[in-house]
């Protein structure tokens, strides 16, 4: 089955979104599919550093990736995404679908512009949607009266969580199917022997928290002796927090944009994951890509991460409270055994419930059933 994966962010900034796509692709491969991601691209260069402060991937999107565009930044949803508004992804996303001639595409946001939009007007294949946002989306309440009724060509809504879907469902009513965001499960993650650190991964948006570990950093160092690693987050824009926060960095590595494979190695090595985000969380990605690490977790406690955080695993604390925070990671790391038995209960609710191949094999009977390709009969063409 020739399979089309369509992002309306840019190839070129890490994102859940984005994350998300490029793991759902391989594992579709794995099952013999071909695949393609129809998304933007920012090349990096003058023009891309004025529209971008903050730092990408550099180089070129792989081959399974079909760049329609540059992108811009948007602030949607308290988040900052990237997002492709320019009028010429139009031309080249039609010249796309009438090229690759696709089985079945499958959007995600697709109710965001400029690829989403395009795309549900112009394609003649089955349509598949997932839905990632939570909370209020106040922006849908100008965007459904102008392009709402495309809702209607989407043949299969998929949520990533129930919070999404009560979320989508205010403004879009209809049947959602809750799939949760896969991971990266790597093949061997023993919870044992770590390096003496912890990390936060996300990017440097006030929600994400960071300046909430930060605050708390000063009191994690003293009483544990832990190193902390900051990836993901732009390295300037951290040490201006770190200056405006008055911590001194200390024990922090900041080591910015990682690859899959350097995220994975860096989790690998840790004895814990901080996420002290304080909302607009559809669904703890980031929590379940440490859970397939045996990496054991502190959390806040919003709704976003209610539906993967369990006490054999997380620690939950009140959103926002540094000392709560420092408490939390400093009891985890003090009781060894403990620690490993949360990483090793992590590990195995990641493998059950968010591995990309059991996620993969669910999408496979989606698209089945959408296409009326059979499965083998998919894997074959």
């Amino acid at each position: 089955m020739k399979i089309g994966i369509v992002v309306p962010f840019s190839w070129s900034f890490w994102g859940a979104v984005v994350e998300h796509a490029e793991l759902q692709a391989a594992a579709l491969e794995e099952l013999g599919h071909e695949v393609r991601l129809i998304m933007g691209n920012d090349p990096p260069g003058q023009f891309t550093r004025v529209l971008h402060p903050r730092v990408g991937r550099h180089g070129n999107p792989p081959p399974n990736v079909i760049p329609v565009g540059r992108s811009v930044i948007v602030p949607a949803n308290g988040s900052l995404p990237n997002i492709v508004l320019s009028p010429r992804s139009y031309a080249r996303i039609h010249r796309a679908l009438t090229r690759e001639r696709f089985d079945v595409l499958h959007l995600h946001e697709p109710m965001t512009p400029a690829i989403c939009t395009a795309v549900l007007v112009m394609a003649r294949s089955p349509l598949v949607a997932t839905f990632h946002a939570s909370g209020e989306l106040g922006w849908l309440r100008f965007g459904t009266p102008v392009w709402g009724f495309l809702m209607d060509r989407i043949d299969y809504r998929i949520a990533v969580s129930e919070r999404a879907r009560v979320s989508q469902n205010r403004w879009l009513p209809g049947e959602y199917d809750v799939l949760p965001n896969g991971v990266l499960v790597p093949e061997s993650a023993p919870a044992g022997e770590r390096e003496h650190r912890i990390v936060f991964a996300g990017r440097q948006e006030p929600r994400k928290g960071l300046q909430v570990l930060l605050r708390a950093w000063p009191e994690i160092q003293r009483r544990s002796g832990l190193r902390l690693t900051v990836a993901g987050a732009d390295p300037l824009a951290v040490r201006l927090l770190l200056t405006r926060l008055g911590v001194r960095d200390d024990g922090i590595d900041v080591v910015g944009f990682l690859s899959q494979d350097e995220l994975t190695k860096t989790l690998l090595g840790a004895k814990a994951l901080v996420a002290p985000s304080l909302g607009q969380e559809s669904f703890g990605m980031v929590l379940t890509r440490a859970f397939a690490c045996a990496l054991p977790v502190v959390a806040s406690d919003i709704p976003g991460y209610r539906e993967v955080v369990d006490p054999a695993t997380s620690v939950a604390i009140q959103p926002g409270d540094s000392n709560a925070l420092a408490d939390a990671v400093c009891d985890v790391i003090a009781d060894e055994p403990r620690r490993q038995a949360m990483g090793e209960a992590a590990r195995e609710l990641a493998v059950a419930n968010y591995s990309w191949p059991v996620l993969a094999r669910r999408l496979e009977e989606i698209y089945s059933r959408v296409t009326g390709i059979g499965r083998d009969e998919a894997r074959a063409a």
